[in-house]
């Protein structure tokens, strides 16, 4: 899998203080995405063990409460695996003490069988509709047909 940006400190992405992932390869291409350069799935550079690393240690820090994993699409099934491989390091390390959110095109219905998700807290679902844009701040969608979801109990969105 490649990915185009890595941020270790990130407060647009989900709640509080986050490190975001942007996974590139996107199949959907929604009209007026705002991240058009992760569609191609050789974008970026090679997510490597080191790269994995460098994720975990950001994680460390007190004032980081979590993981965001965007793109591109997280669950297009060419990133599936390192995406589990990535949600399940998060698990091992730190237990639920740091949450993990992820964005996907695609509805929550469509995607409930991968085990991806088994790992992650919240779930923002849907395809990017240019003309059911939201405007609004702290909101953690762009267009109002995408639904943030708890996949477990204690998540809270």
């Amino acid at each position: 899998m490649n990915y185009i940006g890595l941020s270790t400190c990130d407060t647009a992405n989900g709640p509080g203080v986050r490190v975001s992932l942007f996974c590139s390869g996107c199949t959907l291409h929604c009209p007026g995405c705002f991240n058009e350069e992760s569609w191609d799935f050789k974008a970026g550079k090679p997510f490597t063990d080191e790269t994995l690393q460098t994720l975990l240690k950001a994680l460390e820090e007190d004032f980081v409460d979590g993981l965001s994993l965007l793109g591109g699409d997280p669950l297009e099934p060419e990133n599936q695996d390192e995406i589990l491989r990535i949600v399940r390091a998060v698990r091992e390390k730190f237990g639920t003490a740091k949450t993990i959110w992820l964005w996907t095109g695609r509805r929550h219905e469509k995607v409930a069988d991968s085990p991806v998700l088994e790992h992650v807290d919240v779930l923002v679902d849907g395809p990017y509709v240019e003309k059911l844009k939201v405007h609004e701040k702290g909101c953690w969608f762009g267009s109002s047909n995408q639904r943030v979801i708890p996949l477990h109990p204690a998540a809270s969105a």
